[in-house]
């Protein structure tokens, strides 16, 4: 009887906390039927129930750091996203963002008569709507939960020298106590239990302590009555509990990788102006589902009226997993992408976006960071200024701008420790100043630019000159500004999927390979991001790309296919 009842149990709701035990930057360690649980509350008041364990070495995330936005495990510092459980940062590897694959197993939530609900399987119903009177003290029974149901039938509990209540089942858990309260046994494990209970109305301020501890007594001697009859019967098996493998389409590759792949649908929250000329977006979900997670450093690819595909790096900070924020900069050359999220898309209107994509990861591993943008390119580099911020570790903004008015997103910049703000500088004084700012480096130093090419381009060779190493170098072009000579016509050879292919004048080496149907990431499609580079085994690539640097090129090993040809007339290439 108890086995078919624990069955049927999985797919109902519980109480598996009180209001009360969520307390500012503490994580509760929940169980229901066998199953362990991390329980937090984050900063912005949302609720997370998560499988308790890191998904690393299956340390308990109940013992977690609860930083208000995300819990980091304390065993070797991965952290999990409020509301996505997914991981945003491997110690281990920082210089790459984690994949998507690694993602807590979450359970719905739900807040009613001031406890926390929640379900591991397929609920139907959502729980009892219950008045928030005065929530008793949990009281842990070490019994079947079917036996101590039965128990509370039997034996209602009742304030001292009252008639006991009339009782009323309610599912296979609930206990009803007419015209006093509501009480549920948590089925911890198939032999232990937790009776929770709330008062239909809240006991007078002078009178509650007396009204908890008459009903702590009561359900004490509840207790000792159910374990004393639990002591005679055998011991129930424990629940076993069930540790889901990764889904399928997150364990495998996507059958198409093309970058227009958008799975995702958003709603405009909210557009305002975030700078001149720049139109910030709030991006919602459709449902009550969370967005899929990003880092510091991610972009969206984003389908606009029209058919257009763009990119658009993301604003949030640590934790600001409700919504996506981007910013767009009206420029006076587009092709129609600026224009279309400037003129014809409203609040309201639907999106199709992409899942966020990250080829500009922020290391977190050296004492100091510099971060210098330029104009629009203050998008990501705010987003890691955030997340460094919050992480309490080393960074310099600096934002240069033509003009005060030409600064993104003041709201976000003024709630940071350690922004510069530089205006007003023709291309010398702008070389000038970069040359300046990196004029010092160390071993434990870092530097992140991203802002129009001509600028990235001095940087960088500013960087070099001051003896920084590749290494502690990272970038990201918006686009690529360089004529692209698409006239040639050459062979590309496909050593691991054993081809060849003729790559055709005004076709790329990216679009001649996915059409003989091999499968090669790509994002930006103009050279900048790199992130359909290829190795290249023989021959001599013309690089025509904006990402690769100079000892990068002259070394030929590798090739970025959305744009760079052959300078011979065979390619062979690692696919």
């Amino acid at each position: 009887m108890h086995g078919d009842l624990l069955l049927r149990a999985a797919d109902a709701w519980y109480p598996v906390a009180s209001e009360s035990d969520l307390v500012h930057r503490h994580v509760f360690q929940g169980q229901l039927l066998g199953q362990e649980l991390a329980i937090w509350r984050a900063d912005d008041d949302h609720v997370n129930v998560w499988e308790n364990r890191c998904l690393h070495r299956g340390v308990r995330l109940s013992i977690a750091v609860n930083d208000g936005r995300e819990l980091k495990c304390q065993y070797h510092g991965w952290r999990y996203a409020n509301r996505t459980a997914a991981c945003t940062y491997i110690p281990a590897h920082p210089a790459d963002a984690p994949a998507r694959t690694i993602c807590n197993r979450t359970y719905p939530v739900r807040a009613r008569g001031g406890m926390i609900w929640t379900t591991v399987g397929q609920p139907v119903d959502e729980p009892p709507e219950l008045d928030p009177g005065l929530v008793l003290r949990p009281m842990p029974v070490c019994a079947p939960p079917g036996d101590v149901v039965t128990l509370l039938l039997e034996q209602p509990p009742a304030p001292l020298n009252t008639e006991p209540p009339a009782a009323r089942q309610r599912g296979d858990f609930g206990v009803e106590l007419v015209g006093l309260g509501f009480f549920v046994v948590q089925p911890v494990d198939a032999g232990r239990s937790i009776v929770r209970g709330v008062l239909d109305s809240p006991a007078p301020a002078d009178e509650r302590l007396r009204v908890l501890r008459q009903f702590d007594d009561a359900l004490a001697q509840l207790r000792d009555i159910a374990e004393e009859r639990a002591a005679q019967e055998p011991a129930p098996q424990p629940l076993s509990p069930r540790y889901e493998p990764v889904p399928a389409h997150l364990a495998s590759l996507p059958e198409n990788c093309d970058r227009r792949d958008l799975p995702t649908r958003v709603r405009v929250v909210r557009a305002w102006e975030a700078g001149a000329g720049v139109r910030g977006l709030e991006l919602g979900p459709m449902d009550e589902h969370p967005l899929p997670s990003g880092q510091a450093g991610a972009h969206l690819d984003v389908a606009l009226p029209g058919g257009l595909v763009r990119q658009y790096s993301l604003v949030n900070g640590p934790g600001e997993t409700d919504h996506y924020v981007i910013g767009v900069k009206r420029t006076q050359d587009s092709a129609g992408g600026s224009v279309a999220l400037h003129e014809r898309v409203r609040e309201g209107d639907v999106l199709a976006v992409s899942l966020p994509r990250n080829c500009f990861p922020l290391r977190q591993d050296r004492e100091r960071t510099l971060l210098v943008a330029g104009g629009i390119g203050i998008i990501p580099l705010l987003a890691m200024a955030q997340t460094l911020e919050h992480q309490r570790l080393h960074y310099e903004l600096h934002y240069f701008v033509a003009d005060e008015a030409d600064v993104a997103f003041g709201e976000r910049l003024a709630a940071l420790g350690n922004v510069r703000v530089v205006t007003g500088l023709d291309p010398a004084a702008t070389e000038a100043e970069l040359e300046r700012l990196l004029a010092t480096t160390d071993d434990d130093s870092q530097v992140y630019f991203c802002g129009p090419p001509p600028m990235l381009d001095v940087a960088r060779d500013a960087a070099k000159r001051n003896g920084w190493s590749r290494d502690a170098v990272h970038f990201e072009y918006f686009r690529n500004d360089q004529a692209i000579d698409d006239s040639s016509r050459f062979e590309v050879v496909l050593a691991r999927s054993v081809m060849n292919l003729a790559v055709e004048p005004g076709r790329s080496i990216l679009e001649t390979v996915r059409e003989a149907g091999v499968a090669v990431p790509s994002s930006c499609g103009q050279g900048a991001c790199g992130t359909c580079r290829v190795a290249v085994i023989d021959g001599r690539p013309d690089h025509q790309d904006v990402y690769l640097d100079d000892e990068e090129r002259a070394a030929g090993d590798s090739v970025i296919t959305c744009v760079s040809r052959s300078l011979t007339p065979r390619l062979t290439l690692d696919l």
